[in-house]
């Protein structure tokens, strides 16, 4: 991983008005991971995106942790379904060629 990939944890915080705690609770559910250099918590770019997102729910939605934790899970099985359609969608794409 690259320094250049890492976002301070306090600077984010501070840029978005969200408290650090909120970082470190997404850390602990497994959201995130949060890479320490010289004893400062950073974050990798490659998990802005997830983030926001939860943000976005938390802040803006009201939605606790649990809540969050529940709606990702969701998402995810949605996301897995909707691969596995295109997936079996392709494979008989194949058959009605023939």
């Amino acid at each position: 991983m690259q320094n250049e990939n890492l976002i301070p944890v306090a600077l984010y915080c501070k840029h978005y008005k969200v408290e650090v705690s909120f970082i470190q609770t997404l850390q602990q559910y497994g959201f995130i991971d949060i890479v320490s250099v010289n004893s400062t918590p950073y974050i990798d770019a490659d998990d802005l995106q997830t983030v926001e997102k939860f943000m976005r729910m938390h802040y803006e939605l009201d939605i606790n942790m649990q809540g969050i934790e529940a709606i990702n899970f969701l998402l995810d099985r949605l996301q897995n379904m909707q691969d596995e359609i295109s997936y079996l969608k392709s494979k008989l794409n194949v058959y009605e060629r023939k």
